[in-house]
């Protein structure tokens, strides 16, 4: 087993990518890749969603498509983001050396399901209205909210404070997280150039380098204990 001191590194955009790489071909790639895939199958049926009127106005085939909107608009904001919110702690896990069950996609069914679509709804609500007001305040919502999930899920916070912990632990590393959300991007890019199997792993990076900026960041608020006791809620 890797040590655990590796988490004593500085949270940075390029330490929490190279740890994240190291990781992933570890123990835990296989459940890790096979994460990304089965999320990436189940993502499809919400896009059920996307749809719009014709411009004839011809209300026959709206009518049969109403019924497919809801549905996923439904799937998308009450089952995905437990799924979701699932392979972001899958991923928290890999990190840590712990084990990374597959059962723990759908673990947020049990006891966390109300808090994760709560959460969730907070988000996606906070980050419209910040890109209704000029995108900016979006792009810094969604930043300073990105630990959310892990919060719910690593600390079994409620909704509401889940997003107040993940901006008071965001608070100066805001830059960091843009910086990693631009490098995602290329690294995505990258990955369906070089070959398109190769997008499957960079979603995997690019999970695995904010699972280590989340547990970074932890220990960098923790001065007297810089590892902390992994999996113990706070109080």
């Amino acid at each position: 087993m890797e040590s655990l001191n590796h988490f004593s590194l500085k949270p940075s955009a390029g330490g929490s990518f190279s740890f994240g790489w190291n990781k992933i071909f570890g123990k835990a790639f296989l459940p890790l890749l096979v994460a990304v895939i089965i999320v990436g199958i189940l993502n499809g049926p919400s896009g059920g969603a996307n749809w719009k009127l014709n411009g004839d106005h011809d209300f026959g085939p709206m009518l049969f498509l109403v019924p497919l909107a809801l549905f996923g608009m439904a799937y998308a904001f009450l089952f995905m983001p437990v799924i979701k919110y699932g392979e972001n702690y899958l991923f928290l896990k890999a990190m840590r050396d712990e084990e990374a069950d597959l059962k723990l996609l759908f673990d947020g069914f049990k006891t966390k399901y109300l808090n994760i679509v709560l959460a969730n709804l907070i988000v996606v609500a906070l980050v419209l209205i910040g890109f209704i007001m000029l995108i900016i305040p979006g792009i810094i919502v969604l930043c300073r909210l990105s630990f959310v999930s892990f919060l719910v899920m690593d600390k079994d916070l409620d909704a509401m404070k889940a997003v107040e912990k993940s901006w008071q632990m965001t608070r100066g590393y805001g830059w960091t997280i843009f910086g990693m959300g631009i490098m995602s991007f290329f690294i995505v890019i990258g990955g369906i150039i070089v070959f398109i199997v190769g997008a499957i792993f960079s979603i995997m990076w690019i999970h695995a380098a904010f699972a280590s900026l989340y547990q970074a960041v932890l220990n960098q608020m923790d001065d007297d204990n810089p590892i902390p006791i992994l999996g113990v809620n706070e109080e």
